[in-house]
């Protein structure tokens, strides 16, 4: 069974308006007791499955749930167990679930134990939720909507000894068209300046045993980019976009739930930035594309990267200096002063209503879907392909983008050192964008060229981005020296360096041209 859902964190602000709304006539409450079993390593959560017995009503429900998408389509197996059994088991405290229901997944095997290879040694309840949920029905047309306030806490250790705090509201679909989930989603989104969060009750138990606020930053996993060469080009896009979303909601979910941790910051504006890149250049894959994406999506990554470059003064460029022999300079009164926070970036509405369509986006059928007429971004068209590009196998569309890529950096290298910096910064963009359009698109192609075409980028991509960081650094330690001279030191330290590394990446991008191409 999959579980199609979407989770919210509640704000206190609208906390009233908003339980006016979930508490009305023909709602119910209930009390929701669980008990969550996993391995004392975690093996189960570490392969994306959480297993509870609940006590829902009068009824003891077993169930396992899967990642499934990563985003709103989670895998579920739900069976009603025995009750007098269930309350004799809690009786001696020796409740476990009955593996046996699941023979086909080798659930066994994976949580046996390494010693005695019996799964009673190593499987346990790890923690317990106790939740009083308030649910209530949405109905339009043949389609209806769960929501579901959920107000409690998870408890690890004898006599509530640990526990961290549940407030949350979701939207299953039970039945229906999948859109209407999403408008009604967005409309309470819009009304209650609701966040979405990917935190289950399975992962805030994980943290608690793990004594964490906040899952670690998650990284872009191309693994999960599920690109095939007989793809069309709607369906490619899609693709594309779902592995930038399961990289951005995560961070971007932590960061609205008030983790202050840069690695969020700079996660998420790398999930942002590759998703800009997929919609730039291949939004004439879709006719599906939302075009006040873009201009939301910038927003919020030039506002996240506000905060992100005065984090790398503080943390990275000071000590660096300092080291060298520079004075000491405080940047905690810059990064405090930044008026728009990662949060109020991350918890705006237009950027939360954006996720959503996106999310939608990704589940929506590809085969209602097509490309448009033209290709962007390229200024060239693919010999025999003049009166329509939209009839391009997906490889053929893709290998144009990335000739015209390839194209404009070779050109850029001979001449790099003597650019602006303006222009010198427009480079670095589009070998990021080679990057990232390369990664994307490397399974359409053989597999070990496109390794080692990227082999060849990385090393300019990291020259280019040590360049950057330093004009970055240069013009605020300039702006920091009118009122304090200890910051002159990094100016002239920034300024002596500046040919040097304009040149070290003018070679950088010329060993580009030996790459060998893999389209």
């Amino acid at each position: 069974m999959q579980e199609i859902e979407l989770k919210f964190l509640v704000p206190e602000y609208r906390l009233d308006g908003l339980m006016r709304q979930t508490k009305v006539k023909s709602s119910l409450t209930s009390l929701l007791a669980a008990h969550y079993f996993d391995t004392p390593d975690q093996v189960l959560a570490a392969n994306g499955m959480a297993l509870r017995i609940r006590k829902e009503g009068d009824r003891w429900v077993q169930t396992l749930k899967s990642n499934g998408d990563g985003m709103a389509s989670r895998g579920e197996q739900n069976n009603v167990l025995d009750s007098q059994m269930v309350a004799e088991a809690l009786a001696t405290d020796s409740l476990s679930p009955d593996l046996s229901l699941y023979d086909t997944l080798d659930i066994t095997q994976l949580v046996a134990s390494p010693d005695t290879r019996r799964t009673t040694d190593a499987l346990a309840c790890q923690y317990i939720t106790e939740v009083q949920r308030t649910t209530r029905l949405i109905k339009k047309d043949d389609s209806t909507i769960e929501l579901a306030y959920d107000e409690g806490r998870v408890i690890h250790g004898e006599d509530s000894q640990i526990s961290q705090p549940i407030h949350e509201i979701e939207f299953e679909l039970i039945e229906g068209d999948v859109h209407f989930l999403f408008e009604t989603a967005k409309t309470w989104c819009r009304r209650y300046n609701l966040c979405l969060s990917t935190v289950t009750k399975a992962e805030r138990g994980g943290l608690l045993l793990a004594g964490k606020q906040h899952a670690e930053a998650t990284k872009a996993d191309l693994r999960q980019l599920a690109v095939h060469k007989k793809m069309s080009q709607p369906q490619f896009l899609r693709a594309v976009v779902h592995n930038c979303m399961i990289q951005i909601l995560p961070n971007a979910s932590a960061i609205a739930d008030g983790s202050t941790d840069g690695a969020h910051v700079h996660q998420l504006r790398v999930g942002i930035r590759r998703l800009r890149t997929a919609l730039r250049f291949f939004k004439d894959f879709s006719s599906q594309i939302n075009p006040e994406w873009a201009p939301i999506l910038k927003q919020t990554f030039s506002l996240l990267g506000d905060y992100r470059d005065r984090e790398l003064l503080q943390t990275r460029t000071q000590p660096m200096l300092e080291k060298l022999g520079g004075p000491a300079v405080d940047w905690s009164e810059e990064r405090a002063a930044i008026r728009i926070k990662p949060i109020d970036a991350v918890r705006a509405n237009d950027f939360q209503i954006t996720l959503l369509e996106l999310i939608e986006y990704t589940m929506s059928p590809a085969k209602k879907d097509r490309p448009l007429i033209k290709h962007s971004g390229t200024g060239s068209k693919t010999k025999g392909a003049k009166k329509n590009p939209a009839k391009l196998s997906t490889q053929q569309a893709t290998s144009e983008l990335l000739e015209a890529l390839y194209t404009k950096i070779s050109q850029a290298s001979d001449q790099f050192a003597s650019l602006s910096t303006d222009a010198q910064h427009d480079v670095r963009k589009r070998l990021k964008s080679l990057r990232y359009v390369s990664e994307f698109t490397a399974a359409l192609y053989k597999d070990k060229k496109s390794k080692a075409f990227l082999k060849y980028l990385e090393p300019a991509q990291e020259i280019l981005g040590e360049y950057n960081d330093d004009i970055v650094g240069q013009y605020f330690y300039g702006q920091k020296a009118q009122q304090d001279p200890n910051a002159w030191f990094a100016v002239g330290y920034f300024s002596a360096q500046e040919v040097h590394a304009a040149n070290q990446c003018a070679q950088s991008l010329k060993s580009i041209k030996d790459a060998p191409k893999f389209w």
